[in-house]
């Protein structure tokens, strides 16, 4: 994994977004909002995979639509290189690029490759002098579709799942981004060439110093391709720090009961954590802290106060009252019980 120096001013940096959809069915929902996205902050540095990571609803998709001005801000704002607002349009664009969950839809199937990859070039001028099949097949040999010259006549229905993919991220790459946003890309692909996938987006960071966004809700990916974890719960960051002490060592109750769920033969029996009921309605979320309905270590003051991001250690912060104090912090009565992924 990459590190950046620490005078390097992160690429896009997020500060405390805010997201609220309106809801526009139901007469006794009438004026009331979807909290999808509350107070996040996040920040991506050029040669680093940073990962998002819960359980579907916690608001890790709409973050990543944000950050690719996909969908509009309700409150915060984004940062760029670390100098104000960032460019906006087609320059943007240019530098944000988004890569979607699911490759069967993401590409046109009535358009082969050779127009779904030559379009962005032509659009974005990016050819650099080359042809534009030359400049295709750049692409393709930079995600590893090789022979190009075989790849460059095929048609979206005559690719794997895996190869799709890796198609998606080749668009992505044709306008030259800083910022690479992976939205869940390797959940609907065969375990079998998830690797190969992951590995890429490795590769893109190390050689090319991109900043990654990885959203996922699979910790033990995460684990293996991130530098730094960011774990979401109902609209709200819970925990964040270097991916290997957040997956091995989780300090907020929500993170350790997503690990305490993973199959784990090294585990030896322990008993896993306890956390009963679902995810709370984000049109009318629970005060304070938003996990509180469900974590066996709720006290009084979490019903009602929401707990700031606490230090837990170098670079690792727990949004949890049991850290409150510094004695709390290296003794959360869950703490080490999950094990890792």
């Amino acid at each position: 994994m990459t590190e950046t120096t620490d005078t390097e001013a992160p690429v896009l940096d997020a500060r405390n977004l805010v997201k609220h959809f309106p809801v526009r069915s139901g007469w006794s929902l009438r004026g009331a909002k979807v909290h999808a996205v509350e107070d996040v902050s996040i920040a991506l540095s050029r040669g680093t995979v940073t990962a998002v990571v819960g359980e579907s609803g916690s608001g890790k998709s709409t973050l990543a639509r944000l950050l690719a001005r996909r969908t509009p801000l309700t409150g915060g704002e984004l940062v760029w290189e670390g100098a104000g607002a960032p460019p906006a349009g087609r320059a943007y664009a240019s530098e944000v690029q988004l890569v979607l969950q699911d490759p069967f839809a993401s590409l046109n199937p009535v358009h082969g490759l050779r127009y779904t990859l030559g379009r962005p070039l032509k659009i974005h001028g990016t050819a650099d002098g080359l042809s534009a099949d030359e400049a295709i097949k750049a692409l393709l040999e930079r995600v590893s579709l090789t022979p190009s010259d075989q790849f460059i006549e095929k048609m979206p229905h005559e690719l794997s799942g895996g190869q799709r993919q890796r198609v998606a991220i080749a668009r992505a790459l044709a306008v030259r981004p800083k910022v690479l946003l992976a939205d869940e890309p390797v959940s609907m692909l065969d375990v079998s060439i998830r690797l190969g996938v992951l590995n890429l987006l490795a590769d893109l960071r190390d050689r090319e110093r991109l900043a990654i966004l990885y959203v996922t809700h699979d910790l033990a990916s995460a684990r293996y391709l991130a530098d730094t974890i960011t774990v979401m719960y109902a609209g709200r960051v819970v925990e964040s720090g270097p991916a290997v002490e957040v997956a091995d060592s989780p300090q907020h109750p929500y993170t350790q009961l997503l690990l305490s769920a993973v199959p784990d033969p090294d585990r030896d029996g322990a008993p896993k954590l306890a956390g009963a009921g679902s995810p709370p309605s984000l049109i009318h979320p629970p005060a304070g802290c938003r996990f509180h309905p469900r974590c066996p270590f709720a006290m009084a003051k979490c019903k009602v106060e929401t707990p700031p991001a606490l230090s837990v250690g170098d670079g690792h912060a727990s949004s949890c009252w049991l850290h409150e104090n510094t004695e709390n912090a290296q003794t959360s009565p869950a703490a080490g019980t999950a094990g890792a992924a």
